[in-house]
């Protein structure tokens, strides 16, 4: 029979987990097998600076907790070696840089994850790494009005070298 000490710390590690997942955005369970002290030590750097919150936690603490916040599907991807990456404020940031690292480090493998309350599978997580990032996307709508921008200014700049006014091409 465990002792007390050993439960409360074991309540308090499932309760600390359970608050991480809610207040999360995202989250990724990856398999992180394999994975050298070198590789692992710049994945976490990288997930750290990216603002992710990256664990490995006992399989059976991570499911009390994934039920804790009703993420139950996510059980069954508890198995072997896993660790938890969430992420509170970028849905993401952690399935980039995990995605990344599973491509490059062959027994690394995403396995699931969650984005605002959707169960993602594998797929969906590797998915959701190739969408671009929020600054690229809002990059992309700001240089689309530019260049609608600028061609009326070409146009109407055409319209004034023809004519040689503006006023005279209105009236």
């Amino acid at each position: 029979m465990p002792s007390a000490q050993v439960v409360e710390s074991k309540a308090k590690i499932v309760s600390e987990l359970t608050d991480r997942m809610k207040n999360s955005v995202a989250g990724v369970i990856v398999k992180y097998e394999g994975i050298t002290v070198e590789k692992d030590t710049a994945l976490r750097a990288e997930l750290r600076k990216a603002g992710v919150e990256y664990s490995v936690v006992k399989n059976t603490l991570t499911r009390k907790a994934c039920q804790n916040v009703g993420y139950d599907a996510l059980t069954s991807s508890l198995e072997g070696m896993t660790a938890v990456a969430t992420s509170a404020t970028d849905p993401v940031a952690a399935a980039k840089i995990l995605a990344k690292y599973a491509d490059a480090v062959e027994s690394f493998e995403i396995k699931a994850g969650y984005v605002d309350g959707a169960i993602l599978d594998a797929d969906g997580v590797i998915a959701l790494a190739k969408l671009p990032s929020k600054e690229e996307l809002i990059a992309k709508v700001l240089g689309s009005l530019q260049s609608s921008l600028y061609n009326l200014a070409y146009a109407l700049q055409a319209i004034v070298d023809k004519d040689g006014s503006a006023e005279e091409t209105v009236a």
